[in-house]
């Protein structure tokens, strides 16, 4: 007769739970066991703070209460969302380190790690049901080859002894393949993936070739997918289920077991930084994994951040050069045409490229980071300038809807028919965006079919995949875009690329602003004859003796960088200073000066010696959403005591005082506007 298994002994449940909330303080509260006893690590809640009740996070588990509370006091989780935990003890370690070095509460970092919503079965068809990993098929260059060894092979080792890498290659270089080899060499070893890219854009075609081979082991997470989908992709990855994850900057938080590799694909991008709370970066976040578990890190791009590239020339990073275009393709020939004196938005030159590039049947990629028709009211006569009401930057004309629009707070107006300060008719918008650009290619070149690809334009969901697979595919003869256009993207039949405006970000009052505009340049440059020797890139500026355009059209990649560093060491901006960022917003002006004033005079005496104060001063855009911005920079020599200057400052710092004034900070910024 067999014998009938002893039942296992069940676990004791916690009459205690303790829980954050994403609320800017970084404390834990105290709570009973809900009515059901679920409540368990890992889980999240409804739990009533102060009163309301609002969503939180089990983070602890208590016999007793805490010494100085009295139990009577104690209140009841009110209802435990999930059945199992949705995160574990390394994500609570992960967000308690997010919340200490970028000053934010540990709930608001679990906010930003964990996808809100509810359970739900995994969206049928989305990642291909075959476990097998299709096999390559690709012969390595040795370029190649060299790199995938030193990242993967027997006592693989980067630099300073840590397996971090950059993979320094030109557009078109086959980046990508050394990733993918990278990750499946890791997969195959037992260990899991995270494949970090910085747009949606390249999230879908990056999602593709993964899926292609890795299969169901691959997940997906990024914004576009609904609260469910993203919960049901997180619970996958966490299951063991998917071992390889692609997506932008959160996709860093994916929780995969035994981490073994993390890749950060256009390393330089600025959507790595977070501007909202936390203000994290993701290339910070994968260094502390890499280094917690000790998995490889392999950055990549053509055009590194000033960061990365210091970093590599302190012995930070390994280096691993790809120097080749391997489709058949060469480096394009890039040349500038001055827009002083040119009629419209394209030079005769561009013009006569298009036609050419048409004649040929190949394609052509149009990139100006700038939407709407036109972006800039002015009087000829008084010089009067139409900004928005709530934000101190001008309004974008969008012809398509009639409405002059601010792009930071969404407000809109009709503009007007003359100057509203002095009456003239000699005023209107100048400047152009996307929608001039598409209006004046279809109105010079009827017979091109043409794609426009910016926000305005994308507004229904996969319309972006749709045009990038038709254009692809050779269904449109003229893609027009903004940034979305510029990186990581292959297109075959790629000719020419017109830069219609290479100024745009030289104007703003920001120390990366020639960094910025020098690698979005060579990145679009990048997309131009991949596949064919005969690649040509035309960058019209206003500024055609300006560095960074003279450097980024001649591809001198390290000539700009050696003197950007000049630049930056004699001016002690990043790389060989950091800075913290605080930001005062108000919607009372006078609030906002007096908080700024009062957090300034608190500053100076507790800076470290080899560190100085910025300000107090407005923010170059010193008014967005009718709130006021003002700030103080802290920069300095050492991360280590500037860090611990910033949080002496906000231990002090009374925010009651000055209660209608909201106080940011943001810890090495990518942005000073």
């Amino acid at each position: 007769m067999a014998r009938r298994k002893a039942p296992l002994p069940e676990t004791p449940v916690p009459p205690y739970l303790e829980v954050v909330f994403n609320i800017p303080l970084n404390r834990k509260f105290t709570y009973l066991q809900d009515p059901k006893n679920q409540g368990r690590l890992g889980k999240r809640v409804m739990a009533p703070l102060g009163k309301r009740i609002t969503q939180g996070y089990i983070v602890g588990e208590r016999e007793s209460p805490p010494e100085n509370m009295d139990p009577a006091g104690i209140k009841a989780l009110r209802r435990v969302i999930d059945k199992e935990p949705v995160f574990g003890g390394d994500d609570t370690e992960l967000a308690e380190w997010i919340a200490g070095y970028y000053f934010c509460g540990v709930g608001e970092a679990l906010a930003a790690m964990i996808p809100q919503g509810r359970r739900a079965p995994s969206p049928a068809g989305f990642l291909p049901e075959d476990p097998e990993i299709a096999p390559p098929g690709i012969e390595l260059s040795p370029e190649q080859s060299r790199a995938l060894e030193a990242i993967t092979g027997e006592g693989a080792g980067g630099a300073k002894n840590r397996n971090w890498f950059y993979l320094y290659g030109i557009t078109g270089s086959g980046k990508t393949e050394v990733f993918l080899r990278a990750a499946e060499r890791m997969m195959e070893a037992g260990k899991s993936v995270i494949y970090l890219v910085p747009e949606i854009s390249l999230t879908h075609q990056t999602a593709e070739a993964v899926k292609l081979r890795f299969g169901a082991a691959a997940a997906t997470i990024h914004s576009g997918m609904s609260p469910a989908a993203r919960l049901a992709e997180w619970g996958r990855i966490r299951g063991g289920a998917a071992r390889i994850v692609v997506g932008p900057r959160s996709a860093v938080f994916a929780p995969l077991r035994d981490l073994g590799l993390v890749i950060i694909d256009e390393e330089q991008d600025g959507s790595y930084k977070s501007g909202n709370t936390p203000r994290y970066h993701a290339r910070q976040v994968a260094m502390r994994r890499c280094t917690r578990s000790g998995a490889a890190l392999v950055m990549g791009s053509a055009t590194p951040s000033l960061e990365a590239w210091k970093l590599i020339q302190d012995g930070g990073l390994t280096r691993l050069d790809l120097t080749r275009r391997l489709a058949g393709g060469s480096t394009p020939e890039v040349s500038s045409v001055n827009l002083a004196g040119s009629d419209g938005c394209l030079t005769a030159e561009l013009k006569e490229e298009i036609r050419i590039t048409a004649a040929l049947g190949r394609q052509t990629i149009l990139f100006l980071n700038r939407r709407g028709f036109a972006y800039f009211y002015h009087c000829k006569n008084c010089g009067y300038e139409l900004t928005c009401k709530h934000c101190s930057v001008s309004l974008t004309w969008h012809k398509s809807t009639g409405k002059a629009v601010c792009h930071y707070c969404g407000y809109s107006e009709s503009p007007p028919a003359a100057c509203p300060s002095c009456g003239s008719l000699e005023a209107g918008f100048t400047g152009f965006g996307t929608e001039m650009i598409e209006e004046e290619v279809r109105r010079t070149f009827p017979s091109l079919r043409i794609a426009r690809v910016d926000t305005d334009s994308l507004a229904k969901k996969g319309s972006l995949e749709e045009t990038l697979r038709d254009f692809r595919a050779g269904a449109i003869d003229l893609l027009l875009g903004t940034q979305m256009v510029a990186k990581g993207l292959n297109f075959p039949g790629v000719r020419l690329v017109g830069v219609v405006m290479a100024d745009t970000g030289l104007h703003l009052p920001d120390f990366r602003a020639a960094e910025r505009t020098f690698s979005l340049i060579v990145q679009v440059a990048g997309r131009a004859g991949r596949h064919f020797p005969d690649g040509k890139v035309i960058v019209q500026t206003y500024r055609p003796y300006d560095p960074a355009i003279v450097r980024s059209c001649a591809l001198q990649v390290e000539e700009f960088y050696a003197g950007e560093l000049r630049e930056r060491r004699n001016l002690s901006f990043p790389p060989y200073t950091r800075i913290i960022r605080f930001t005062i917003r108000s919607k009372d002006r006078e609030r906002a000066d007096n908080a700024i004033t009062r957090l300034a005079a608190l500053t100076g005496p507790l800076l470290p010696p080899d560190a100085d104060l910025l300000g107090p001063a407005e923010c170059p855009i010193a008014l967005i959403a009718g709130n006021h911005r003002r700030q103080i920079i802290l920069r300095g020599a050492s991360m280590g005591s500037l860090h611990a200057a910033a949080g002496a400052i906000l231990e002090r710092y009374d925010k009651g005082k000055d209660h209608r004034a909201y106080l940011e900070v943001d810890v090495d910024p990518v942005s000073l506007l």
